[in-house]
């Protein structure tokens, strides 16, 4: 069987389309102009279908929130491997460590915290492939088991070798739970609540970030290590009573389990039978009309949606973000904060959880283009004050008056920097792949995006330190604020808005033909 990245069809099972219902076409005008990235669609007719929404009042919602949380517990874990290295490199690369029975250069320190960026970026590609083989369930299972290694590693390493393989081992284990588990929470969800269920990764993901701030600065390394081993085996344990994806179920041709699922999910009150033979109907439109892949990856829409794609991926990795997030500690301490940077650490932590949640609730309501220009520039604001604040200690001196009587910017300019950046440039980015690409080419956009973030996050925080000691810092966060700057730009020309809009309204802003539009719909 071909892999479902090389060869797609006209079916994706992250998604329940809306019923359709049939209007006449005269009263579609495909002769409009299109309109701009951020103008409204709404009396723009791009398609000979008119979207309704099935009926959903009488299902149950908390199973499907239960069950998107359990899933989201592997985002915690990943969480925590994410933040480990703010509190812990921090210790362990200081002359007087006693952590661990070595020395640890700092050097050696900015590949212990790379190093799952890489990990994570080997697994992005074959982990769809696991996914679609084994299912979403068993797959999320069965990543306990390199999350445990890994941990295991980490927690008793005799040397930096085997320290470094088990962040490998640990950032393979969190790349693949950066895939797998958005897509179980899409696809067990009803269309009302999706939005809501998708925010919980990146919201989880957080809540492990603080937790390894919290947890990593007042306790000692080997307690730290194993409160991380324990998270992915309590995720595994909660899990494990969670249904399958239905919209697998049906692809593997088991209508009677996903019946179950759709049943655990929905409540016995829910016309089941009504999804379950919209899922049966797309399976069965997959077999019957496959797609090229080549011929669907290389239309004009489709170059577009990957270059916005990949250049939002850029531009959030360049904003620095991942060298603020490992290095947050260090960062307060060379800058002489009157804050302890643990404390500081934290708090830049709770403020991430906090406008990631803020964000999970008006990204709807305000629209992706508005948050991300509003991202952009704010995070260029702070990383142009941070490179003052750096460059002027560099300059007079840390014990220079001028710099002390600045000692509160960094602590300001970086929690105005992660409340930008999670209001914005955190999540969006991750969701555009679903939004503007099509189905034939999701799957596969969405992974080779993920992989160049991981590769980009590895190429920033591997030498964050090294051009801090060639360029210096004040330059280096100036360099951040410039690329935030082209990063809005880009926005501003290119990226559309949306936020409401259906498919065919979407394809028609990246460039579609009306007449292609209205092609695609009369033989869908």
């Amino acid at each position: 069987m071909r892999s479902s990245l090389f060869r797609r069809h006209r079916y994706d099972s992250s998604e329940t389309e809306p019923l359709l219902q049939t209007v006449p076409s005269s009263s579609i005008n495909y002769n409009e102009p299109a309109a701009g990235n951020n103008g409204a669609m709404a009396e723009v007719g791009v398609s000979q279908a008119v979207l309704v929404e099935p009926k959903e009042d009488n299902a149950r919602k908390l199973p499907q929130y239960i069950a998107a949380l359990s899933a989201t517990l592997g985002a915690v874990a990943a969480g925590t491997m994410l933040g480990w290295s703010s509190p812990v490199v921090f210790k362990i690369t200081q002359a007087n460590n006693t952590d661990y029975p070595f020395d640890v250069s700092s050097f050696e320190g900015d590949w212990v915290s790379s190093l799952i960026n890489l990990g994570a970026a080997a697994v992005c590609l074959p982990i769809g492939l696991i996914m679609d083989a084994l299912g979403r369930k068993k797959t999320m299972l069965l990543l306990t088991l390199p999350f445990t290694l890994g941990w295991l590693l980490i927690t008793f390493a005799p040397n930096v070798a085997t320290l470094m393989a088990g962040r490998f081992i640990t950032g393979v284990a969190g790349g693949a739970f950066c895939v797998t588990a958005p897509t179980y929470t899409s696809e067990i969800a009803q269309d009302s609540i999706r939005g809501s269920l998708g925010s919980f990764f990146q919201l989880m993901l957080t809540v492990g970030i603080l937790f390894a701030y919290v947890v990593g600065s007042y306790t000692s390394v080997f307690v730290f290590n194993i409160l991380c081993t324990i998270i992915p085996l309590v995720f595994c344990v909660v899990f494990f009573f969670m249904p399958e994806s239905p919209n697998f179920l049906v692809v593997k041709g088991r209508s009677d389990e996903a019946r179950e699922a759709l049943i655990k999910l929905r409540g016995q009150n829910y016309d089941v039978d009504s999804e379950l033979t919209n899922l049966q109907n797309k399976a069965e439109d997959a077999k019957n009309n496959p797609v090229s892949f080549l011929s669907s990856i290389t239309k004009k829409t489709a170059l577009k949606a990957i270059l916005i794609c990949y250049a939002l991926m850029l531009f959030q990795q360049l904003s620095g973000i991942n060298a603020v997030i490992f290095n947050t500690s260090s960062i307060f301490s060379s800058a002489g904060a009157a804050i302890p940077p643990a404390i500081a650490t934290i708090i830049i932590g709770v403020i991430q959880v906090i406008a990631t949640f803020i964000s999970s609730v008006v990204v709807d309501k305000l629209g992706r283009r508005v948050l991300l220009l509003f991202s952009a520039l704010v995070m260029c604001l702070c990383s142009t004050a941070l490179g003052v604040f750096f460059f002027l200690s560099q300059t007079h001196g840390a014990e220079a008056s001028i710099v002390q009587a600045i000692s509160w910017l960094p602590l300001l300019s970086l929690s105005l920097f992660i409340i930008a950046f999670s209001l914005g440039f955190g999540p969006i980015p991750w969701m555009m792949a679903g939004e503007l690409c099509l189905i034939d080419i999701k799957a596969f956009v969405g992974s080779t995006a993920g992989t160049f973030n991981w590769l980009l996050s590895f190429t920033v925080t591997s030498t964050f330190n090294l051009l801090n000691t060639s360029i210096g810092e004040g330059q280096v966060f100036w360099m951040f604020a410039g690329i935030m700057l082209v990063g809005f730009i880009f926005i501003f020309f290119i990226v559309p808005e949306t936020k409401g809009k259906s498919v065919d309204e979407i394809q028609y802003m990246l460039g579609a033909k009306p007449e292609t539009l209205r092609n695609a719909s009369e033989k869908n």
